[in-house]
């Protein structure tokens, strides 16, 4: 009876390593890395820990970015290394297992350790879901002041509303996007302010808000990855700068 626990206790072991083994296998083939310049880009990063923090100017307003999900935070380098050129600080959060969900409340880290007296929060895809419940729940988050939520190809949902609010909302989202569910984008509408900007990026795809290659169920495009890059740092620039007034 005690070899008979213990041959049950050992094969259940193996089955729980082989699970979590090819479960890590699975991840690293569904993920997105960083590829090409954004893998340069992050090399001018401070590197925090919980996030990847582009050092800019303490007067302008800190950019706080969540990324997509399952996109590795390095991905996004390339314009945030750029719009930190243009004196705009940029802290990218490294989200557990590349998924926002379980990161939600990680922007408050970064406003403990920097010292920006205004920021604005935005996100990609899943990350900009979870960055709108974050601004939602400003009150109870910072003592610093929330000047503005982005989304890259995303929007809120019912808990990340803000319908009611006065803030100024810059929504980015390519022509050629794929992925996102076009009619839920088009509903989410009731859950922004009056104060929203709508911007299309002309032939601009979801994986374009990032550097990581191709995104699975998207179609080609005309538009260059460098091009959509300098295209974000443009909108986003001009966008910051009417905040910054």
């Amino acid at each position: 009876m005690v070899k008979t626990r213990k041959k049950v206790l050992i094969g259940a072991i193996i089955a729980l390593v082989i699970l979590v083994i090819g479960g890590w296998f699975g991840w690293q083939h569904v993920h997105y890395p960083a590829i090409g310049d954004a893998v340069t880009a992050a090399e001018k990063a401070e590197d925090k820990g919980d996030y990847l923090y582009f050092a800019g100017d303490e007067d302008k307003p800190l950019v706080i970015f969540y990324p997509g999900a399952l996109v590795d935070a390095e991905s996004y380098s390339v314009w945030a290394s750029d719009l930190a050129d243009e004196g705009y600080a940029v802290a990218i959060v490294k989200m557990p297992f590349n998924l926002a969900v379980l990161g939600g409340n990680l922007a408050a880290t970064v406003l403990d350790e920097v010292p920006q007296a205004s920021y604005v929060i935005g996100g990609h895809s899943l990350g900009g879901v979870m960055a709108s419940r974050f601004a939602a729940a400003k009150s109870s988050a910072s003592e610093q002041t929330l000047a503005g939520v982005f989304y890259f190809a995303s929007y809120p949902d019912e808990k990340g509303s803000l319908a009611d609010s006065e803030l100024p909302v810059l929504s980015l989202i390519g022509s050629q996007d794929q992925i996102v569910n076009h009619d839920n984008w088009e509903a989410a509408k009731s859950y922004l302010p009056e104060t929203t900007t709508y911007e299309e990026i002309d032939s601009g795809t979801h994986a374009g808000f990032g550097t990581y290659g191709e995104q699975r169920g998207e179609v080609p495009t005309t538009l260059t990855n460098d091009q959509q890059q300098q295209i974000i740092v443009d909108k986003m620039t001009e966008w910051l700068s009417s905040i910054d007034q």
